[in-house]
């Protein structure tokens, strides 16, 4: 990596600078200011009633997460309710949607790129899940080797991957239970960028580890080591969750949980 290029950044909720986009309120939390050239991660506030119709999705793959509030979420031809949790993939060729309900407003993260030459979506891809689906997952990770590794691992649901269709985007949730981790890894040609969907814990970038709590972010340039953990000590505390993951996918992980990286 080059000298000059930012290694990556914890990006604070409470530190987003918001812009007015077509009646919405949009900020961008990951992009070329943070010397990212793959990846996009913004956050979009679409107020009670509002609908959010951004121009130029179709051109692009997204995934969308609710962060706070509840509504409908269209992806191409599809519709659904989703409330907090809730996941969306519009693949490229599709648009997508998000409409609050008129009693809040509704908070989503949406995660963006433009293909690699040769990447193409699955034939009937994912579009709906939700970050607590745990019907394949990765246990037991134990890093790369980039810091000392815990034996106490965190579970890691794949909810969308090249086994649900998606070429390029991936979403991964780990929920940590006090004292657990997701063990300190590197992306060698991947930009990664997730954020904290609930409670407290430690963020591990570059070095070192950073407190976070909801709405934070973690990005890191390819090559960087980074990982999560649940500093917590009391057994019975609340879960630490984050969710995201590496732009484009990174087939380690999914080798790594025994199942196909291969685009279905």
């Amino acid at each position: 990596m080059s000298a000059d290029r930012p290694k990556g950044a914890i990006v604070r909720a409470d530190e987003l600078p918001f812009r007015s986009e077509a009646g919405c309120q949009v900020a961008t939390a990951v992009g070329p200011g943070l010397g990212a050239r793959i990846v996009r991660l913004d956050v979009v506030r679409v107020p009670p009633g509002v609908r959010w119709d951004p121009p130029d999705a179709a051109g692009e793959e997204n995934v969308v997460v609710v962060f706070d509030g509840s509504g409908t979420a269209s992806s191409g031809p599809s519709r659904a309710d989703v409330t907090r949790a809730s996941a969306v993939y519009s693949p490229t060729g599709d648009a997508y949607s998000l409409t609050a309900h008129t009693d809040a407003t509704l908070t989503a993260y949406v995660w963006r790129s433009r293909l690699l030459d040769g990447r193409r979506h699955g034939a009937n891809p994912r579009r709906f899940s939700s970050l607590w689906n745990e019907e394949t997952q990765l246990r037991g990770f134990g890093g790369t080797g980039h810091a000392a590794a815990s034996d106490r691992t965190a579970a890691m649901n794949f909810l969308f991957w090249p086994g649900t269709g998606t070429p390029q985007l991936c979403l991964h949730c780990g929920v940590m239970s006090p004292g657990e981790y997701f063990n300190v890894h590197i992306h060698p040609e991947s930009e990664e960028a997730f954020i904290v969907i609930e409670g407290r814990g430690q963020l591990y970038l570059d070095d070192r580890w950073h407190d976070a709590g909801p709405g934070d972010i973690l990005y890191a340039a390819p090559g960087v080591p980074h990982g999560t953990r649940h500093n917590g000590e009391d057994p019975a505390g609340p879960r630490f969750a984050t969710c995201g993951g590496p732009t484009p996918f990174d087939p380690m992980l999914y080798e790594r949980a025994r199942v196909s990286p291969e685009v279905r």
